[in-house]
């Protein structure tokens, strides 16, 4: 069974970088592609960005040119390094795999806070 366990979230200013890390372990054959989304209080939890198992990537517009997502598969990681951070970015940031056969697992979630 696979578990993803999310690290690196905290409070920053405007303007400031984080950088989110998702580590996975257990079975990690099948997967298909990793995630980032985010859900910001009272709305509904949105994507940020996705990379495939082929390394392509796709984000939000609202992040374009500020958020980069990554991997490592050495470590079994995907990061989300998140530069020119900006109240409106303030959520909990969930990780997320999706396999092949069609199922999804997430992970529990960090804080992001950006303060003005």
């Amino acid at each position: 069974q696979v578990q993803l366990v999310e690290s690196g979230g905290g409070l920053v200013q405007t303007g400031g970088s984080l950088r989110l890390s998702c580590a996975t372990s257990g079975s990690i054959f099948g997967i298909k592609a990793m995630g980032w989304y985010r859900q910001a209080t009272g709305k509904q939890r949105e994507l940020v960005a996705a990379i495939t198992s082929g390394g392509s990537t796709n984000y939000a517009d609202s992040v374009k040119g500020r958020f980069t997502i990554s991997r490592d598969n050495a470590k079994n990681t995907v990061y989300l390094q998140m530069n020119s951070l900006k109240p409106e970015d303030t959520a909990v940031y969930y990780c997320k795999a999706d396999f092949s056969g069609g199922h999804e697992v997430w992970g529990q979630g960090t804080r992001v806070t950006v303060s003005s």
